[in-house]
């Protein structure tokens, strides 16, 4: 499950459902239920950069590394962790995620 993903690439566990909660205030119980769903809605809200950024940051990669593999200057990953954060706790994007939020457009 999710193996072949951008996540699985620096992560060993599939954990993302707990750190999304944590980033956009959310309960985890109120999530959609299928991981691969879930990581769908994930992604679709994402940039691939953003995306990236989450996982390396989240595998608790070094600045120097995050830096390295998205190829960015130290003034650019800040900027590019305080845009993914902030996009992760606005309503239109963590709203997605909620099992309710399933069969309608948000």
């Amino acid at each position: 499950m999710l193996l072949n993903t951008v996540w699985r690439q620096y992560n060993k566990e599939n954990n993302f459902r707990e750190l999304l909660a944590r980033f956009c205030k959310m309960e985890i119980d109120s999530f959609i239920e299928d991981d691969k769903v879930l990581y769908a809605a994930l992604k679709s809200k994402l940039t691939k950069k953003e995306l990236k950024l989450f996982a390396m940051d989240s595998a608790q990669m070094s600045n120097e590394e995050l830096k390295t593999g998205l190829e960015l200057d130290d003034e650019e990953l800040e900027i590019a962790k305080h845009k993914l954060y902030k996009k992760l706790k606005q309503d239109k994007v963590r709203l997605n995620f909620r099992e309710s939020a399933q069969g309608y457009e948000a």
